[in-house]
């Protein structure tokens, strides 16, 4: 099932362009939605789209990755084994306020005059711009500049360029910068489960307030969770106007206040510095003093300096990850080449946004562009996110595998708690304990301590880092194949196999099932890296090895119960149908009638009792369509093909995360017209609100997934044994040009793809030389010989 675009491009409010997401007009019906895509973040500090001078209710929003209040989960009936506390994103307080008045009347965009009005998200250069010309009751023409960014190489500041000039008279001129901190932390005011919880009480709570000069900085801490939040504002002026000064502040509350006697055509630039800093562990003093360095720095540097770090920093991003495309008609895709361009970037950009400087934590569902998922961090940072990191920014992939290392011991206490061996991560969290207080779709999903390790495989397989395997990631393949070697068992009814029972897949409409084939799959694939790793670390470095084997208590004789399960790990098919059925009992259940179905009722979460969903055959999302892709050596062309005919009808398109693995297995199979009708669904999730929630913060992980489907799927590349294999396919009517740079092992290579011409070109753009596959060709790039043209196959 396809869902299509709620959102039709209005091009003289919002033209397409290459590098920027352009907004030509004031829209407050579409307010909280632009909030969402005009947000500019770090990883680590966010910032939703919102004015600077405020307007109408959207959801305003600045977030601090990692910063969260805990609560107690209560249950209507206890059991053993629940989890008992739950974690949300904080809104911290805001700092990007600034409130303008000319002649004592306030600059309210709802309100005001317009003459022109221009604001985008310059991707190119990591900013929101903004140029507005507003026109006072009393004729006063207006001009109103400002640039805001987060910074990249500076995480803890962000800083706002804010240039007021009264073109045609004198006027009194006041600039209020703010700080607020707010006690709005969610407006949950339906029964959308995806969305954070709504605090009744005041989250943050006030230690200390400074005002010195033009500085403002504000202390709080959360009641539960007893983080410490430090933020301040600092300010630069420069005018050749007169003007004066005054600063205050209260618990939580602070603004710098500018009185300028404006002179026409003289600009008056205010420079607005904003640091946070949190903590667990550290006194308000200390986060008061990090927040004052951290000013005093940004104001010696200047906004210009920062301007061009973050400039920098995105040449280098752009040059390691800009997928380009050329050529293409309107004619399939229904979106014109610089559409297509914009909304890969638009993508691309995000997924920075939101892992860039997440240097120690995880990268949440929605990044730091809202509060839905309550800011938890998923499966699908692994999943969909990681190939797009480990192709272009390893970097960044082993700061969140780093991540996963530091929960190590929490995993392994809440697999004692599951009465499990080994180590058990949480599907859930921002702290390290298991925040889903659903089980059945939450807890039940194991497959979250596979799926990491798929990801720590693929790292290691791209980047050659045997060190990160050897001090990290060997504890943790061992846990998390003690947890398979326990939670399993050979079943004498399925003829001695492995056999997996109560487990949840990534399809989410069928719960606690038995064998999942995705899940048994990803386990099979789990105990085999830690077999081959601890076996390659017994034999290359017997050092390493004994440090791991006594780090973990590991009898050598587990290995082997590892290999023995591997090798026999029940993969159901049914002989019939040619499928491999989802679980045990899929097949057994009654088809969901779709054809009654109205599209109001989507997603079926939202409309169904769960017990209604989990007795039909129904998908939420891919799961053994997703387990085609993941582990597409284990399946024969002729399965993916009977599989997905299967399953493909089946699958609402209630997840984000669905139309992105469609496109790919379609495109592998033949269905073109398919896979790019998935493909532009994945592309423009955001952007064309597919889902009708873009409100609530962008989907991360289906962004992840739109890079996926232009390498996995277009460019047809896989990295099973480790090296890229690419099997680009021409489609019906080829037209257009993409250029893909991919970074393994050190070598930055480019691909180039011809559709038209039918030629694929691999070029060494940076390095050694790189061994690569063309189908079955070998082709070695080297310095000398640094590229090879080939030939595409022809549409299956």
């Amino acid at each position: 099932m396809i869902h299509h675009e709620r959102v039709k491009p209005d091009h003289h409010v919002y033209p397409p362009d290459e590098w920027n997401i352009i907004e030509k007009k004031f829209n407050p019906n579409f307010l909280a939605q632009a909030e969402t895509m005009l947000a500019v973040g770090n990883g680590y500090l966010g910032m939703r789209g919102c004015p600077e001078e405020g307007g109408p209710a959207g959801q305003e929003g600045t977030f601090i990755n990692g910063l969260y209040e805990s609560w107690p989960i209560v249950y209507g009936e206890e059991a053993y084994g629940y989890a008992k506390t739950g974690q949300t994103i904080v809104n911290a307080t805001d700092t990007k306020i600034i409130r303008l008045y000319v002649d004592d009347e306030p600059f309210w965009l709802p309100n005001a005059n317009l003459l022109s009005y221009d604001r985008r998200l310059n991707m190119k250069a990591g900013m929101l711009e903004r140029e507005i010309l507003w026109e006072t009751p009393s004729g006063k023409q207006v001009l109103i500049k400002s640039q805001r960014l987060v910074s990249f190489q500076h995480r803890h500041l962000a800083a706002i360029s804010y240039e007021v000039t009264v073109q045609n008279a004198h006027a009194p001129v006041v600039i209020a910068s703010q700080l607020v901190t707010t006690h709005r932390q969610n407006s949950k005011d339906d029964n959308d489960p995806r969305k954070a919880k709504a605090f009744k009480d005041k989250v943050l709570h006030p230690l200390m307030n400074v005002v010195q000069d033009r500085r403002v900085v504000l202390c709080h801490s959360t009641k539960n969770s007893k983080m410490m939040l430090g933020c301040g504002i600092d300010h630069t002026l420069e005018t050749e106007c007169p003007y004066s000064y005054k600063g205050e502040s209260s618990e939580e509350f602070g603004q710098v206040v500018f009185t300028v006697e404006a002179q026409p055509g003289q600009s008056i630039h205010l420079t607005k510095y904003m640091a946070y800093h949190i903590s667990h562990t550290a006194s308000f003093e200390e986060i008061d003093d990090r927040v004052e360095r951290t000013l005093e720095r940004a104001v010696t540097m200047g906004f210009s300096s920062l301007q061009i770090g973050q400039q920098e920093y995105m040449d280098e991003f752009w040059r390691r990850s800009d997928i380009q495309v050329t050529g293409l008609s309107e004619s399939r895709i229904k979106r014109s080449n610089v559409e297509i361009q914009q909304a890969i970037r638009f993508n691309l950009f995000h997924i920075l946004q939101a892992a860039g400087r997440a240097d120690t934590t995880g990268v949440a569902a929605k990044g730091l562009t809202g509060q839905a998922y309550e800011g938890h961090y998923f499966w699908d940072t692994e999943i969909y996110v990681m190939p797009f990191l480990i192709y272009t920014n390893p970097r960044m992939a082993k700061n969140l595998l780093s991540y996963r290392y530091r929960l190590l011991d929490k995993a392994r206490a809440r697999a004692r708690e599951l009465s499990i061996n080994g180590a058990m991560f949480p599907w859930r969290t921002i702290n390290g304990d298991e925040a889903s207080a659903y089980y059945a779709a939450g807890t039940a999903q194991y497959h979250i301590n596979a799926d990491i390790m798929y990801a720590l495989k693929k790292y290691v397989n791209a980047t050659g880092d045997e060190e990160f395997l050897k001090e990290y990631g060997a504890e943790m393949l061992v846990e998390t194949a003690r947890l398979w070697a326990d939670l399993g068992f050979f079943s004498e009814r399925k003829a001695g196999k492995f056999c997996i029972n109560g487990v949840t897949g990534p399809d989410e409409y069928n719960t606690v099932v038995d064998n999942n084939v995705f899940t048994n799959l990803m386990a099979q694939g789990n105990l085999r890296y830690a077999v081959e790793t601890m076996e390659w670390l017994r034999e290359k470095d017997p050092n390493a090895f004994a440090i791991v084997k006594n780090k973990t208590q590991l009898d050598l004789a587990e290995i082997e119960e590892w290999k023995t399960a591997a090798d026999n790990m029940y993969i159901p098919v049914d002989e019939r149908l040619g499928i491999h059925p989802q679980d045990d009992s899929f097949l057994d259940k009654k088809r969901w009638d779709f054809e009654n179905t109205p599209p109001e009722k989507y997603p079926l979460l939202l409309a169904f009792h769960p017990l209604t969903i989990y007795r039909h055959q129904i998908i939420k999302q891919t799961d053994v369509v997703l387990a085609m892709f993941l582990h597409g050596e284990n399946f024969s062309l002729e399965q993916k093909k009977r599989n997905f005919e299967f399953y493909d009808p089946l699958t609402t398109g209630d997840s984000s995360l669905s139309s992105c693995i469609q496109s790919i297995i379609a495109m592998e199979i033949g269905e073109f017209d398919k896979a790019v009708l998935y493909a532009r669904v994945a592309l423009l999730m955001d952007l064309a609100d597919v889902g009708g929630n873009v409100k609530d913060g962008c989907h991360i992980a289906s962004m992840g997934g739109t890079w996926m489907t232009m390498v996995y799927g277009f460019a047809g590349m896989r990295d099973y044994d480790g090296v890229l294999t690419f099997r680009p396919r021409r489609p019906p009517d080829g037209e257009g040009i993409m250029r893909i740079p991919l970074t393994m092992r050190g070598q930055r290579i480019e691909v180039e793809i011809d559709a038209e011409a039918r030629t694929v070109k691999y070029s060494l753009r940076e390095g050694e030389g790189l061994m690569l596959r063309h189908e079955e060709e070998e082709i070695h790039l080297t310095k000398d010989d640094p590229t090879a043209t080939r030939t595409m196959g022809e549409d299956s």
